[in-house]
Formats: structure tokens, sequence, C-alpha cells
């Protein structure tokens, strides 16, 4: 331990090493989930077919709901790995030991090198932010892009003169560049609000000079503008308005029924940090005992904190993952809490006990009926319990339970209360235990439960896409949004070249426009119009939920094939005059 403590490099070592054991092994053992993953996976596997890595496709067609950042970086993977599930993650394990890294050095430089691995430890061992780094979505990255500018902020603000005052504005800059190619301008409305809330409450006075200002948003201009106004020089100019256009959409409604009440993100983060949240709640107390630039950063931890909840809980689209920018300051504010406990500047507060013990009740409850999945079907469904035709389907799945499951939940009952019953007799060291011990639990749970999950929820689905597309047929959704079989049944680009299907969808998409359609979003609207009903080469078949079948199977041409899990699947075979083959 004082090796970790006295070398950083030695410390820098030990945390990849940790991080690769705890982050890279299984990340393939399911497979992706829609529509998050796999939409981004496609995207990378179609630079990959194509050979075109300058623009994002999806479908074959430009996709405009993403800038390519990140799908570089999976791109990459699938170049080194192949094009699977563990090539799609393996960027996350990746960003995963390169966060963990990132918030020792700040932890150690802030505080100390204790400091920097109970960070470390706390990060590693809350769910959330750990599940995250063993999936494909984008926010990882992302994160870590604005979280690296916001620092890179805090030190100039803490010293905003010299050499140093301009390199951290430089590198603000870049960073937040960064994270705009990642994922968009939310980085920058992020950071915007973080600004605008950190000057107000220091009241307005001057916090840098205007050199360091034009220098980190040239910075920021030159790095976040680079792909954009290539784009543009590139005749894309339409991508780039449906691509603004799609992210203000987001602000204002709820997209494709991702909607919530107000507090969302509230419960989200309170259930999916814990304990780390309600220890983060302790840390808003004051300390007397910080120096002016340890208070500078906590200050900044929480207005960053407030900044992305308030963000997120005023927009109407309400996902999990987009609050996860939280999860670095919750997690820093809950290592200040730990270090307080440890030091006697902060007690236990009389509410702790009682949340605490509920929610670990209510999480422990949850994992253990989860684990008790295979028994608990029969009475849920010879009951009427599930109301969702779709969902008692699904639930119907043949999932295989090897019968010990329920033992995870009920160690993570039985771990936390003893645990609790320690530190709150002023044992701290047993919130070190506790987080060594969710870090095995989360790994446990993720490798276990995960699966099965894909199994009732959508496996059906991914084995019909991996049939039809060893044969090359035409594939598409009915009454719901997909990107699984795109990616599932290994769609060629030929596939969208077919003279008929062209002439087709042409028309179509002319007609939507002179009604308002917009061109890019009803390519796949037209293409399933036509596998309906235009001239086809080859079987096209559909797949669609058992509570959107209706209209599919009125068209006569369209036959019904098989249902399995709340999923139909149908086919239209060509007319033989046609065609050249069936």
């Amino acid at each position: 331990m004082k090796l970790l403590l006295n070398n950083k490099y030695i410390a820098l070592g030990f945390i990849i090493l940790v991080a690769s054991v705890v982050f890279i092994p299984l990340i393939g053992n399911c497979p992706l989930f829609d529509w998050d993953e796999i939409n981004f996976a496609e995207c990378a596997r179609e630079m990959v077919v194509t050979g075109n890595y300058s623009s994002v496709q999806l479908n074959y067609n430009p996709f405009w709901e993403k800038p390519p950042f990140f799908i570089w970086i999976q791109a990459l993977s699938m170049n080194v790995f192949g094009i699977n599930e563990f090539a799609a993650r393996f960027p996350n394990a990746i960003c995963g030991i390169l966060s963990l890294c990132v918030i020792f050095l700040i932890g150690r430089k802030v505080y100390s090198p204790a400091f920097g691995l109970t960070w470390v430890l706390v990060y590693a061992g809350t769910l959330l932010p750990h599940f995250y780094f063993k999936t494909g979505i984008i926010d990882p990255w992302f994160n870590l892009f604005i979280f690296s500018a916001f620092y890179q902020l805090l030190i100039h603000f803490n010293n905003p003169v010299g050499k140093s005052g301009m390199q951290s504005a430089l590198l603000a800059g870049f960073f937040l560049g960064i994270a705009v190619l990642t994922k968009g301008p939310a980085a920058i409305v992020i950071v915007g609000v973080f600004l605008g809330a950190f000057y107000g409450l220091n009241r307005f006075k001057k916090i840098t000079e205007a050199k360091f200002i034009w220098a980190g948003l040239l910075s920021l201009i030159i790095t976040g503008s680079s792909w954009f106004i290539i784009e543009m020089l590139r005749g894309n100019g339409e991508v780039i308005k449906a691509f603004f256009d799609y992210n203000v959409r987001l602000l204002k409604t709820e997209d494709s029924g991702h909607g919530g009440f107000l507090l969302y993100h509230f419960v989200v983060l309170l259930i999916g940090c814990f304990p780390t949240s309600l220890l983060m709640i302790m840390a808003l107390k004051k300390s007397q005992n910080d120096t002016p630039y340890q208070k500078h950063i906590k200050f900044g931890m929480i207005i960053l904190f407030f900044s992305v909840l308030g963000i997120y809980t005023l927009v109407n689209t309400k996902i999990v993952h987009y609050s996860s920018l939280c999860y670095l300051p919750i997690t820093y504010l809950a290592t200040y809490s730990i270090f307080k406990l440890q030091s006697g500047d902060y007690r236990l507060k009389k509410y702790f006990g009682p949340v605490f013990i509920v929610i670990t009740l209510l999480i422990g409850l949850a994992f253990t009926a989860l684990g008790f999945a295979d028994k608990l079907k029969p009475v849920l469904l010879e009951n009427n319990l599930i109301g969702d035709k779709f969902a008692i389907e699904n639930f119907k799945a043949d999932v295989h339970w090897q019968g010990w499951e329920w033992v995870i939940g009920l160690a993570f009952t039985l771990v936390s209360l003893l645990c609790y019953s320690q530190f709150k007799n002023g044992k701290i060291k047993f919130l070190h235990y506790l987080y060594g011990f969710y870090t095995v639990f989360i790994i446990a749970a993720v490798n276990t439960f995960t699966p099965k999950i894909e199994q009732y929820s959508q496996h059906a689905m991914i084995e019909f896409y991996k049939a039809v597309g060893e044969k090359g047929f035409y594939v598409e959704t009915a009454g719901f949004k997909s990107y699984a079989y795109l990616f599932y049944a290994d769609k060629k680009p030929e596939q969208n070249k077919n003279p008929e299907a062209i002439k087709y969808i042409t028309k179509a998409l002319d007609d939507m426009e002179v009604m308002g359609y917009n061109r890019l979003t009803s390519y796949s609207l037209a293409y399933l119009n036509w596998m309906q009903y235009g001239v086809i080469d080859k079987p096209a078949v559909f797949v669609c939920k058992i509570n959107t079948a209706e209209d599919l199977l009125k068209n006569r041409l369209v036959k019904k094939l098989y249902e399995k899990n709340g999923y139909i699947f149908c086919v239209r075979m060509p007319d033989p005059i046609n065609s050249d083959s069936n």
C-alpha cells in the first residue's frame, strides 16, 4: 500500500491492471441491445464494410444524429477484433481504465494519493458508473472529455495567469471540442450552464482575462467544428442541418417515447448510484479545514452536478444515461465525505441510516426476485399480473437458470447491512470494504443477469436476423424502431442499390417531401413500403411485435412465418416473373 501511495506510476500501473480485469472480461458475452448499443455499432460496421471513414452512415445512408469520434474508435476496434460484440464494447472498457486513471491523478493532486485511490474505488463500486463501461454506448467517452474540459477550467480559474493559464484555457477548449465531435453541441450547453452558474455564484467577479477566453474559444472552434466544416465542404450541408435540428428537437420534445416524470433523474441517481448518492449529499455541508484550492474544486464539482442535473431535468427526453456526467462529481463528493468522516469533520446524519437500509432492501429484493424469475414466471403469467401483451410473450421465453442466481441479491443485502452496522459506529474503513464488495457484486450481477434479460427481451429477434442474414434476404421491421436487423443480418451496401428499389423509393421520397416530410428521416419508411408493394428480386422478411402486426398482416402479399416471444416474423416472396431467384 505504501508503494501505491508514494509512487504515482506504480499506482497507475496497479489501477490499469485491476481495471483491465474488472472491465474487459466477458464484455462480449451477449448480443448488443437495441437501440443505442446497436445504433453506434452499426455505424462503425458500415464504416468498416464501405471503407468510408469520413462520414457517418446508417443503413448506408447519411446518419445525422451523432458526430463521428466515438464511431471512429469503434471502427478501429472492429478492424482489430472483427465485427462483434466484444469489439463494439471494448472502447468503453478502455475508457473505463482511462477514467479511473484520470480521477486518481486529479484526486491525488487536490488532496492526496489515498483520496485518489478511494475515488477510484468508489467509482468502480458504484452500479451505474461501473455498468456503462461494459456497454457500447457513446456517453462514457463524452463524459470523460467534458469532465477533462471542466477540470481544466477549474485549474484556469484557480490560476488564470501566465503560461499555465494559457495552457489550461487551450486544453479546456480542446477537450470540449472533442466532446462536441463525440456527441454534439450538448457539450457546449453543459459547459455553458456550468460557466454561467460558476460566474454568477462568484458574484460576477472577473475570473479570467479576455485573451484566455479568446484562446479557449479558438481551440474549441478549431477542434469542435473541424469535421462539420469538412462535411459542409463535401456538400453534406443537409446532413449537418438535420443533425442540429435533431439536437434541438431532443430539448423540446420526447424522443421516440423516451418520456418521464420531472424528477426522473433524481431517482435514477439516488438508486443507481447508491450509496454514493447519500454520501454525496453529506458533502454539501461546508468544512472549515480545506485549503482554498480544495474549496474551489469542491465548489466546482457541486456546480457541475447541479448544472447537469438541472439541464436533463428540464429536457423532455428522459433516458437513464443522459445524466451520466453526474457520476463524476457524485463520486468525487462521496469520496470527500468519506475522508471527512475519517477525520471527524463529518458525522452520519440521522436520515442516513433509515434511507440506507430502505434502499438496500429495495435493491437487494429486486436482484433476489430477478434470481427467482424462472420460479416467479408461472405466478405472474397465470394471475395476469403483466398488463402488456408483448411483455407477456417476452416472459415466456425459454431461459436457462442455474437456480443459485438469487444468492447475488441476498449477498448484496447482507453485506451492505453488515458494513453499515460497522461504519455507523465510526469504523469508516468498512465503507472501503463495502465498495470493494460492490465492485465484485456488480461484475457478478452484470455477467449473470444481462445475458438472461437479453434472452427474454430480444433474443428471438436477433436469432431470426442472423438466420435470414446468411441468405441475403431483404429485412425490415414494421411498427417499431430497431437497428438490430442491420447489424445482425449483416446488411450489405448492394441491398440498397436494387434498380427497382431506387426508382420506387425515389418517387416515394419525392411524394413525401411534397407533404412536408424530411427525405433523410423518411428513407426507412419508403424502403419498407417498397418491400411490401414494389418489385423485389428475392424474399423480403419483416419483423413486428405481436401488438403492432395488424397493419402488416392486412397486406395479402405478406405471409406470416411464425411467432416467438412476442415477435411475429413474416415474408413476402418475389413474383417469379420479376425475379431471378427465390
